[in-house]
């Protein structure tokens, strides 16, 4: 392994922090303290500062809880393990990458939600944002999908998403956000 190799390769691609493998509070805080500095180091718009921020705990909480989830449900370590968040930047804009395995079966609700976002204009995300805060749930409903819609409300353009088959019963999503 060529670290100096892997070192440039990030830096020519814009990324500020990469970080792979099994999500926890602490390496989110630790992380968030991270992000925090950075941001404020490079004299961005406090604006753009919060909106990266946010995204990136938003991000990370929400691949911390899914893989908890599945962790519950039987999934082996292995798939924990291939969690990564990304924040990059290139030219004036930051893209926050996040990706889990997810069980195929939770795919078409996930892709339904993501693309009922995707149709929404900033004005129709605040609604349903505020929507969802105010609908009773129980403890197994999470955050009620909160989460995507903060993202989406705080990002320049659509959520982009992908998943990749990794076997018979689970696939990689890969979820970008650009501010």
């Amino acid at each position: 392994m060529d670290l100096i190799d892997i070192k440039q390769r990030m830096h020519e691609s814009g990324i500020l922090i990469s970080f792979s493998g099994s999500f926890s509070h602490g390496i989110i805080e630790e992380l968030g303290t991270a992000v925090k500095k950075y941001l404020e180091s490079a004299a961005d718009k406090p604006s753009a500062m919060m909106d990266v921020f946010s995204v990136y705990i938003e991000a990370a909480q929400n691949v911390r809880n899914y893989s908890d989830r599945r962790l519950a449900q039987g999934a082996g370590k292995s798939e924990m393990d291939a969690n990564i968040l990304v924040i990059a930047r290139q030219n004036d804009r930051y893209q926050i990458s996040a990706g889990n395995a997810v069980a195929n079966a939770d795919i078409p609700a996930l892709t339904a939600r993501l693309e009922q976002l995707a149709g929404m204009d900033k004005a129709g995300l605040k609604a349903l944002y505020k929507e969802q805060l105010r609908r009773e749930r129980g403890p197994e409903d999470g955050g009620a999908g909160l989460g995507l819609i903060e993202m989406a409300r705080r990002a320049s353009e659509p959520l982009r998403y992908r998943f990749t088959p990794i076997d018979g019963g689970s696939s990689y999503f890969s979820l970008s956000v650009v501010i």
